[in-house]
This record gives C-alpha cells, structure tokens and sequence, in this order.
C-alpha cells in the first residue's frame, strides 16, 4: 500500500436495479465517509416507453439517461457528504445489475436517444430481468447441446434468457432494421466505465458469465449461423472487444465525466464489475469454499473454486471470474424480495408482515410455495417457470403466504447449495450481503433451513464498497483486488445460527418442495410452460 493512502480516497459506484448509490472510501482501511443515492427517473420500463408504446410479457427496459444521473448527482452528493476534498480522490468503480445490455452506435450512443429510435423497445437498455427472450434461450441451449459444444457445461447444461445471446437473438429475430443499426452490443457495467474514461472496456466477469467467453473465446461463427443466418456475425460485428481484468484499470477519468462527478480529470477508473462479483471482496469472501449470497429484489450467489468442475443449472463458471487465479461459479434466484414485495397487502407493511410472521412456529401456516414468480435461474434456468402456492384456505392470513414466501426463497437457496456440494464445490461457509441481510426473520428462517450459520458483511453498501476495493487496485494503492480486500473489506462471522428444532421441521418441508420443484420443473408437469403460451396467445388476438 502507497505511504499516501490514509490520505487517498476512492469512489464506488452502486448501480442497482431502481436506483444507483455512491460511496466514498477510505483507502487505508476501508472507512465508509459519505454516501448518497439517486433514484432512477424512468425505473424500470415493464408495460410502455416513455412515449406509450406499449411493452409485450415479460419485457423490462431501462433509460441509460438514468445511469449518467448517477453519476452526476450521486457522487457529488457522496462527496459534499464525506466531507473529503475532491482533491484527495484517487479512482472510481463502478458495477452493474447483470446482464443489462445496451444497443449502441460505433461511439456508445445508446439507439433509444436517436429520435429515429426513441419508439422503438428493442433501441432500449435490455434489464437483467428482461425475460422475453425465452424461446430464443431454449433453442441456444438445445442447439448447444445438439452439436456437443464444449462450453454448454460451464453452465450448468442451460443457457439463460437473461443473458447477452439470447437477447441480442430476440432483437434480430423482433427488429432487424434495430440489429442492423447497432453497432455495439454493450453490458451496462461496460457502457458506464465507456461514459467515465471514453474508452470500450469489454469486462472479464460479464464476458465470461453472461458473455459464453470460455478459454478465450466465444461461441462459433458456425454455431451462430446455425441458429440465424443473420446472426452469424454477432461475435465478430456487435460483441467483440478488448478484455480488461477485474482490478485494472480501464482507462482514466474524462474530462467530460469529471465535469459530471466533480472528481479531478485523470484519475483511474476500474474496469467493470458485477453487483454480486464485487460484494465478495468487500465481505473478504475471496477464499474458496465462501459461499456469499447478495440478497435483495433477486439473489446471486457466488463462490470460488480452485477448479472448474461442471455444476448442473449454475449461471457459469470463469476463470478470475471473481478474483484471479481462482474459478468463480455463479448461481442466482430471479426473484426473492421482490416476490415479497408481491405479498403485501396495501393495508400492510413489510415490517407489519414480518413481526406477524416471526411469531410463527415453522410449519404452522400449513403452507408450501414455489418461488418462481421471476422463473427459475438456478437450478433449473428457466424463465417460463411462475409461482405457486399450495395449501392456501379460506383462513389464510397474509402473514402466512409472507412466511412461507420467505421459507420458500430458503428452500430454493439450499436446492442451490446441495447442488454446488453434490458436484464437488464445498461450500465451508454462507455469507450474506444486500438490503435483506438487516431483517431477521429472513435470516434465522435461512440460517434453520441451510442448517449451517449465516456470517454477514459487515457493510450496508456492499456493492458500493466492493467496487471502491477494485478501484484502490486500480490506482494502484494496494498490489492487487485480495490485498485491497483484506485491509478495506469486512466481515462478521456466524451471526445467526440455525435452531434445530426448526431445521427439523424444514427437513420435511424441503422434501416435499424439492418433489414439487421436479414435478413442474424438470418435466413431469409443463402446465406452467402451457399458460404462458396460452396467455400469449390471448394477448396477441
């Protein structure tokens, strides 16, 4: 670490799905000094543009706009509120939801701000939980698995709707005349670092999770034009660029961003990151076998590995992926606090539902919940998978479906654990980190039904701080990401332990939800499948 790092800081920089949070950092021990958050004007676009035109199922759309508010209120905002003088900055990072993508022109322009676009949804940011390009994702897979390629198994055998191929499939296949006009298919995580240093970074973590990036390369021009003759040069023409590690630096800080931030002009930027990816630095969860859950509207869950086996229904596996010289696995639940969010009756609060809830014993409520209401990412990668909720009466309390909500998100993150464990990936210990960590219902439910203790960070902003940690490597105040982490990162060990008398009664719970999630979700059952289609079906007439 450089003599002037307790004098230095760093900017991280939070970009959520509703909002973006900065945070100013010390860099000699990690202090967080001043924070501040800016709501995204637009949200999230599920039913209409801003114009009225209308959005299909399924659709979620963003306004890139909203990201440079970020930084144009956010940090500053963060900044005025530390205290520090901007003088003393030394780097930013920034991370991203993922897979967000943004169609853009040679010099990332996002489409949508060409008035000849502004009516059109596919000239639109592509949010994570964009889930229309389903179809597209399911003949990826199947075509993948036809032709043997070896990449598929560090996917877990499924390709998700979700990510970069399958979305920039539905825009081919939707709006050609929108393909043909974009000539950089971007994530988010990367378009921002573009904004700040006026450079296309391309990041190693979304290359290589949501990317199909593997051993250096993408999938086959071959492959491509198997799926869509149009598409056979997606790689070559739209994606392709040069990979910048985790920790480096992509660039330094534009004369037009510092304008923006109010940071001084040339300081470095790090490279893009994911929201989840950076959280495991700053939880000093770098080690293989920690396991950290990143919980909030959905959960990622993320691991190293000292090798790359393959592991049924995860979201990849990458080489530095998290950290270098380790293999990150990925794994995630498209909907957790959103799902309770769906939950609460407008004459109640979360914090209303939770107190009822927790006076429970497990079990009392006689219910059983499937918690596919965003689909499924892990284990099953499938997005046409929806809710259900079994055992509901007319006595039936809304503090009962909360709990069992809860328990249900519980049950879908052991279904994930056991299947890191059965494929040869221990995981030694459960870290928690995001907005859901601060209610304790949720935890000790998660704590009894994994049967294990939940450490948890010790930071509200643990996307933010992670992504300060990467851009103290960056600018070079520490030799590299697991040193920044160790003296910047923090963590408190075993702070919910399971109840046995609790995890005894969840036993048989998971039994009987790991026989429903195979009924509707392997296959015996498509009844799920068949009313999304059935329902696309009305909508069309």
């Amino acid at each position: 670490m450089s003599a002037a790092s307790d004098q230095s800081f760093v900017v991280g920089v939070d970009f959520g799905t509703l909002s973006g949070r900065a945070v100013v950092v010390r860099v000699a021990d990690g202090a967080e000094l001043g924070t501040a958050a800016y709501d995204y004007p637009h949200a999230v676009l599920t039913d209409s543009l801003p114009s009225g035109t209308p959005l299909g199922h399924d659709w979620a759309l963003q306004v890139p706009a909203d990201y440079v508010g970020v930084l144009r209120h956010a940090v500053p905002a963060a900044v005025a509120a530390a205290g520090v003088d901007p003088a003393l900055v030394v780097a930013i990072g920034t991370d991203f939801t993922a897979c967000t993508m943004v169609p853009t022109t040679a010099d990332g322009t996002p489409l949508c701000e060409l008035a000849a676009y502004a009516d059109r949804p596919h000239a639109y940011v592509k949010l994570w939980k964009h889930h229309a390009a389903q179809p597209q994702a399911d003949r990826i897979s199947r075509l993948a698995a036809a032709r043997g390629e070896p990449w598929l198994a560090r996917y877990g055998g499924l390709i998700s709707s979700e990510w970069e191929f399958a979305k920039g499939l539905q825009l081919l296949e939707e709006d050609p005349e929108i393909y043909a006009a974009m000539d950089r298919w971007v994530e988010a995580a990367d378009w921002i670092v573009w904004q700040l240093t006026g450079r296309y970074v391309r990041n190693a973590c979304t290359a290589g999770y949501k990317g199909i990036r593997q051993d250096g390369s993408y999938p086959s021009r071959a492959f491509l034009a198997e799926l869509n003759p149009a598409f056979a040069g997606f790689v070559a023409d739209k994606l392709d660029q040069p990979i910048g590690q985790l920790g480096e630096a992509a660039g330094t800080l534009s004369a037009r961003a510092a304008g923006w931030t109010g940071l001084p002009e040339g300081i470095a930027v790090a490279v893009g990151n994911v929201d989840a990816h950076v959280t495991s630095a700053a939880a000093q969860a770098l080690d293989p076998g920690q396991l950290v859950a990143i919980m909030g509207t959905s959960t990622c869950h993320v691991i190293n590995g000292a090798e790359a086996v393959a592991v049924p229904g995860m979201c990849g596996v990458v080489d530095g992926g998290v950290v270098a010289g380790l293999w990150g696995y990925e794994a995630g639940q498209s909907g957790v606090g959103d799902i309770f969010a769906h939950y609460v009756p407008p004459t109640y609060t979360h914090e209303r539902l939770t107190e009822l809830a927790a006076a429970q014993r497990p079990g009392e409520h006689g219910l059983l919940v499937l918690d596919w209401h965003s689909g499924n990412r892990s284990v099953l990668v499938d997005h046409e998978l929806s809710g259900l909720v079994l055992g509901e009466t007319l006595a039936t309390r809304p503090e009962d479906v909360y709990r069992a909500v809860v328990e249900a998100t519980a049950f879908g993150t052991r279904t994930i654990v056991e299947t890191f464990e059965r494929a040869g990936v221990p995981v030694r210990e459960f870290v928690v980190a995001g907005g859901l960590m601060k209610n304790a219902l949720v935890m000790q439910v998660y704590a009894d039904v994994l049967r294990r203790p939940l450490s948890v960070i010790g930071s509200e902003q643990g996307p933010a701080l992670g992504a300060a940690i990467h851009a103290a490597a960056a600018a070079g105040a520490y030799p590299d990401v697991r040193a920044a982490a160790a003296a910047m990162g923090r963590k408190r060990e075993a702070v919910w332990r399971p109840d046995p008398r609790a995890s005894a009664v969840y036993d048989e719970l998971f039994e009987e939800y790991t026989r429903l999630h195979d009924y509707f979700g392997r296959g015996q059952n498509a009844v799920m499948r068949k009313l999304r289609a059935i329902r696309r079906r009305a909508v069309r007439s």
